[in-house]
């Protein structure tokens, strides 16, 4: 979420609302269709904002869906920072985050939606998920706690793993998607150096709660 002051007096407040409701239209339509096609008018509509007040925050729909996805991303990764706090173990922090993300298919599914239609291309983004990855993997390098590798290698194997979970809740709500969610973690500690036994523990301690 945006860590900007907040607005100073009434117009800022109503620029800054309209601002917003144009971001959170945006992302419902990627998360129904994935659809950045949409027309500025129906956008518009669908945010309740007159027409002409787009081109007073973005200068195209493409930045309007690219400041969407990105605003999903941080407050999926904010989420996840909230919910983890306290944990210590880069291992455990891999691992509850991509079980986490498996419920919130769940909990959270237009912000899911968002994830699993745009994610790959953010992947390796300067905010949201990825620097967040970034930090607990060289943690994880620094403390030993992973074998020596490249966080930006590692990153892709990571950030491709959690979008083809996300794919498995949305396409396979049958499964049983924390077990799943568990497998693939113990499967991602082992690629990062975490010994079999210990792996399959650290990936099954309990969760926090995701309120």
């Amino acid at each position: 979420m945006s860590s900007s002051a907040p607005p100073r007096n009434r117009f800022e407040r109503r620029r800054a609302e309209t601002r917003r409701a144009l971001v959170r239209a945006a992302r419902q339509i990627l998360a129904e269709s994935g659809d950045a096609g949409a027309s500025i008018q129906a956008i518009a509509e669908r945010a309740d904002v007159g027409f002409g007040s787009f081109y007073n925050h973005f200068e195209s729909k493409a930045e309007l869906f690219d400041t969407a996805v990105v605003d999903a991303l941080e407050e999926f990764g904010q989420a996840l920072d909230d919910r983890l706090a306290g944990i210590d173990d880069p291992a455990e922090l891999v691992a509850a985050g991509f079980r986490l993300s498996a419920r919130m298919a769940g909990s959270h599914p237009e912000l899911m939606q968002v994830l699993r239609r745009r994610g790959l291309g953010c992947i390796h983004s300067a905010s949201g998920l990825a620097p967040r990855a970034v930090r607990d993997l060289e943690a994880g390098v620094a403390s030993g706690r992973f074998a020596a590798l490249d966080p930006v290698v590692a990153l892709s194997a990571l950030g491709g793993t959690l979008l083809s979970l996300v794919e498995l809740r949305f396409t396979r709500p049958d499964l049983d998607g924390d077990e799943a969610a568990s497998r693939l973690a113990e499967m991602v500690l082992r690629m990062l150096g975490v010994p079999p036994g210990e792996a399959h523990d650290v990936a099954r301690r309990p969760l926090p709660d995701l309120g």
